[in-house]
């Protein structure tokens, strides 16, 4: 069930049994030769509407700009910055939480937006411990979950692409996107075929310079959209089960 296609009196009717919702979380930015711009948002989209199809979870709108300022150097990134971010995010749990949702699980496709999120959760707690702004009294969860980190997904990419899965325009992820936009597949040499490794803490020319074609220790030219229907098995399989502990804690 999708936010964007229901009725206010189907998220009335949904709230009376269920005060869960998912909310896709990206980014748009570049991922190397082959990748699409749009594969950070892509890819938890299309597990969260998966994932609401299969078990009846309402599934809010993705948020498709996140904290990608170290791909700024590459044409057709869009980032925010990160105090942004948190005010998006913050006005995002407010909004829902005013209407009655008690439990926002975050399915995260970037790296980059994790310690974002973790601030603007505190923000929202801390504002509700100490009495400011407008948050309505009562029970309020918040959680994020990354769809790549699930242990049925990293288990699937070690098992198809060892050590060239990388860790940015990785193999995984282009083969999920892939799987859900197969009219975008491109298939492109890869030089050096697996690319330079290195940590991305840095500004967007110094991340250029370090990785000139995107990619980090990355081969996604073995993506294919087999792998990627695989992938997308894999981490709705994953994606539920942190739902539904976040949902129903033992």
């Amino acid at each position: 069930m999708r936010l964007q296609h229901a009725t206010w009196q189907e998220v009335d009717a949904y709230l009376r049994r269920e005060t869960g919702i998912i909310v896709p979380i990206g980014s748009t930015e570049q991922h190397g030769p082959n990748g699409l711009v749009g594969t950070d948002a892509i890819c938890p989209e299309t597990v969260a509407w998966e994932v609401g199809e299969r078990y009846g979870v309402l599934v809010a709108p993705t948020q498709s700009l996140g904290m990608a300022q170290h791909h700024l150097a590459f044409s057709g990134t869009i980032s925010l910055r990160p105090s942004t971010l948190i005010a998006v995010l913050r006005d995002t749990v407010i909004s829902l939480s005013r209407h009655g949702f008690t439990h926002v699980f975050f399915l995260n496709g970037h790296g980059g937006n994790v310690a974002t999120l973790s601030a603007a959760f505190a923000e929202v707690h801390a504002e509700r411990s100490m009495g400011y702004g407008p948050h309505p009294v009562g029970e309020l969860h918040l959680t994020t979950h990354n769809w790549f980190a699930g242990s049925r997904v990293r288990e699937l990419a070690e098992s198809l692409y060892g050590d060239a899965e990388g860790t940015h325009a990785t193999a995984s992820e282009v083969a999920l996107s892939w799987f859900a936009r197969p009219e975008a597949v491109k298939q492109v040499d890869m030089s050096p075929r697996i690319a330079p490794r290195g940590s991305a803490q840095c500004d967007a020319d110094e991340f250029r310079r370090r990785f000139p074609d995107g990619r980090m220790g990355s081969d996604p030219s073995l993506a294919s959209v087999e792998h990627g229907e695989r992938f997308l098995d894999a981490s709705v399989s994953d994606a539920w089960e942190a739902y539904r502990a976040f949902i129903r804690p033992i």
